[in-house]
Parts: structure tokens; sequence; C-alpha cells
């Protein structure tokens, strides 16, 4: 595995979105279990939840406690391993999500996210999406009263655009990390914040990254371009684009999102892929 830095913490190149363990459609809990621990045995350090990770309303936090369970039950050693939550968007249990950026909920959500992963302080925290009904200074200045208490170690905010991400950083100093938006192949309209985290020395965390590889029969030349070049490699059009995506900065840790051991598996192993630059060129233009 190879590794990159999420503030002053070493990770895996690759993290694991546990978010299909636990929405609609998620599998039984053993086969969530095995994948977890199929990350980490293919080296992954990263994974990524939420509170608002379940499907009915009176299972909020679902996929923390699974995580939580998971690692407990390892046979390994987990030290290594950084859990991000995060927490400010809900959902009431009918398919939708809600939001709610209170600084009096965020700190209360925090709190039972700290419980459920049973831990002393949560390694990043991140918030999860702005609710335009609060200010989102309001809503970073949650963050850093959790930091200067020690509920959380790092900070990272996330569906944040540029101007929100300088004030989180204005606000938050070296305590912000992170900043996870939605990037893939067929979503790349989060490219200024990826290009603004390089110059703040901000870690980018792409959510759905293969979202524009699964689309395979609506994207044509897109998926093609990726195809063409896995087949170059011997290796699926997923694998390549998260080497893709590594290769656009160093600062870049792409968290797929898994339910399979086999899936996850064949992620891990993309940092081992090295695109030539004709290579990334090309599916860059794609």
């Amino acid at each position: 595995m190879h590794y990159r830095r999420i503030g002053d913490v070493e990770v895996s190149a690759i993290g694991l979105g546990a978010m299909p363990m636990s929405i609609e459609g998620r599998p039984d809990e053993s086969r969530s279990l095995a994948a977890i621990h199929a990350a980490l045995d293919a080296g992954i350090t990263l994974i990524d939840t939420a509170d608002a990770y379940h499907a009915h309303a009176d299972e909020v936090g679902h996929n923390e406690t699974l995580i939580a369970k998971a690692l407990a039950g390892y046979g390994g050693n987990t030290d290594d391993v950084l859990v991000a939550t995060k927490g400010g968007h809900l959902r009431p249990g009918d398919g939708t999500w809600t939001k709610n950026g209170a600084p009096a909920y965020l700190k209360q959500a925090c709190e039972a996210s700290l419980q459920r992963l049973g831990v002393d302080a949560i390694g990043l925290y991140q918030f999860h999406r702005p609710d335009p009904n609060v200010e989102y200074a309001d809503s970073i200045g949650a963050l850093r009263e959790l930091l200067d208490e020690g509920t959380i170690r790092m900070a990272g905010i996330s569906n944040a655009n540029p101007d929100q991400i300088r004030q989180a950083k204005d606000i938050l100093g070296a305590g912000l990390v992170s900043v996870q938006n939605q990037f893939s192949p067929a979503f790349r309209s989060s490219e200024p914040e990826l290009d603004l985290c390089a110059d703040l020395g901000l870690a980018f965390l792409p959510w759905s990254p293969l979202g524009g590889i699964s689309r395979a029969p609506e994207l044509g030349s897109l998926f093609a371009a990726f195809t063409q070049v896995a087949d170059a490699h011997g290796s699926s059009p997923q694998r390549v684009c998260l080497a893709w995506m590594l290769a656009k900065g160093e600062h870049v840790i792409p968290i797929p999102g898994a339910s399979r051991p086999e899936s996850i598996q064949d992620s891990a192993t993309a940092a081992d892929l090295t695109l030539s630059r004709e290579e990334f060129e090309q599916l860059d233009a794609a």
C-alpha cells in the first residue's frame, strides 16, 4: 500500500467509503464485516462514515456502529486506522436527506458519534453539508470548539465550494485538514476545489469516485477511454479510474464505496498502477 497525509496523519492512498453497507440495499452484516476486514487486510487505513449512513429513522449511526464492531473484531492491529465521520446531514427514514448545521446540534451529533465509535476523540470529524438556514461560519465555529475541547483531533468539511473552504480555513487554521467533495470521471465540477486544496495544503477526498465508471452504458466514449487504458494494463476500469485520480495530486485520496470484499480489494491495488503521461492526459481530457 502507498500512503498519503491528512493533516499530520499518514493514511493509505485509497480509503474505504462505508456508506453502501448501511443504506438501502445494504448487504447482511456478515458480508459488510468481511468487506471491512478485507480492506484492512489490503492495507487500507482510512475508513469514511457518517451518522446519517442508515436506512431507517430509528438506526442513526448504523454505519459508525458497524465500523466499530468490525475494528473490534479484527484479528490484527488497528491502531493506525483513521475513522473519519461526519455530522450535519440527516435521514428521516423516508429516503430523503435533510440538513442541520446548528452549532448546538453539531456538538450533540459529534458526542453521539464519539460514543458509537467507542473512542476518546474522533480522528477526523467533518461538517457533512452546508445548511442554508445557518450561517456557514457558525457551523464551522462548532468544529473550532470541538477541536479546542479535544473531542476531535482534526476537522474537515464536505460538499463545500471554494469560498466556504477559504472561510473554514480562516476559522479553523491548521485544524482544517481535508475537503470531501463529489468527484468522478462523470462529475468534475469540483476541480476548482481539488486545485484549491493543493494550494492550501489540504487533503481532497473524492466521494463516489467510481460514479462515472459504474454507469458504463450511459457514458459511451468516457467509459471507452478508461476501458482502453485498463485493457492495456490488464486491469479494471475502476482501478484505472482511481489511479487517474491519484495522479492528479499527492493530496488526493479517493474513498470508493464498497460492500463486497472483492470490490475494495480491487480498489486498494490502484495505488500500484502507474499511468504514463499520455494515458493520464487521455483520461483527463475524456
